[in-house]
């Protein structure tokens, strides 16, 4: 018999992605895990993963298996549930996050649902995000979103341009706009979060600009901080500018954003979801413009 520590354990190993991340998830020791997929392994007539030294990864059958976990487990939430008052009772929330999101606009959305969620916050790449969301293992997601991407479960919050910013006393502080080659002379700091770096490096390679590098970092604050101490000049949303650094114009870097959220379907529908993620978006969308007024469209 398919036991709760069966499904618990199989849905552990699908969202952390390997069995001891898993195991310290869920607090038990990864043989006791690994007794316990092979346990319903052979219940089901099937291997659920593919395991090999890099990933663990599901098996055409496990795919199949994992909405009717998800079900399970959410049946038997509300069966503990069962008989308190279901309107105090917080809707779980697992929401992806982009690592260069603003903080203070992460705050305000995280406040906006927390009256009627119990959030639990993943912080990956756009690309890792949506594959999440795709497969079940998250709920919603912050992230870029796509040329033409709209729909019934996408929310667009913002859009902004990307800049160069320089320190408030850098000498280019006053330009409004520069030539990329002016810029070969300049040291640079990358932000490892950016989800154009790649674009940002080609485009100055073909202008022939190399510069070296003072720091690399996945901290936006770390690197714009840097920024403001002078000691180098990095690209950024706009949104992202923080008091100390201005942004300067590059002639020919046009690259822009638009954050929103995208939802998953089947958990948007949920009866205990709709309701309390209406209102939490009507909010979110008040937050979103308020934040363009305030940060994006002041500091253009």
């Amino acid at each position: 018999m398919i036991k709760r520590a069966h499904i618990r354990q199989f849905l552990a190993v699908v969202d952390a992605g390997s069995f001891t991340q898993a195991a310290l998830r869920i607090r038990v020791t990864q043989p006791a895990l690994s007794t316990g997929i092979a346990e319903l392994e052979k219940l089901v007539g099937t291997p659920l993963f593919i395991r090999n030294r890099r990933q663990i990864r599901l098996t055409e059958a496990g795919g199949r298996f994992l909405p009717i976990a998800r079900d399970l487990e959410r049946g038997f939430r509300a069966a503990d549930g069962f008989g308190r008052d279901a309107d105090r009772q917080a809707a779980e929330l697992k929401l992806g996050i982009i690592r260069s999101a603003p903080g203070e606009l992460l705050q305000a959305i995280a406040a906006a649902l927390r009256p009627g969620f119990s959030i639990e916050l993943v912080e990956n790449s756009d690309s890792e995000l949506r594959s999440a969301l795709g497969s079940g293992r998250l709920h919603m997601a912050l992230v870029p979103l796509r040329d033409g991407e709209r729909g019934e479960h996408v929310v667009p919050l913002y859009e902004e341009p990307l800049a160069m910013f320089v320190a408030a006393d850098h000498p280019l502080a006053g330009r409004i706009e520069v030539g990329p080659e002016e810029l070969a002379a300049e040291t640079m700091i990358a932000r490892r979060s950016c989800e154009f770096l790649g674009a940002t490096s080609r485009f100055f390679t073909r202008h022939g600009v190399r510069p070296r590098f003072a720091l690399r970092s996945e901290s936006d604050e770390r690197c714009l901080r840097m920024v403001a101490a002078g000691v180098g000049i990095t690209t950024a949303p706009m949104s992202l500018a923080i008091e100390g650094i201005v942004p300067l114009k590059v002639a020919g870097y046009d690259f822009r954003r638009e954050l929103g959220l995208l939802l998953a379907p089947a958990w948007r529908a949920l009866p205990e979801v709709a309701p309390r993620l209406a209102h939490a978006l009507e909010t979110i969308g008040a937050i979103a413009a308020e934040w363009r007024r305030s940060r994006v469209d002041a500091a253009a």
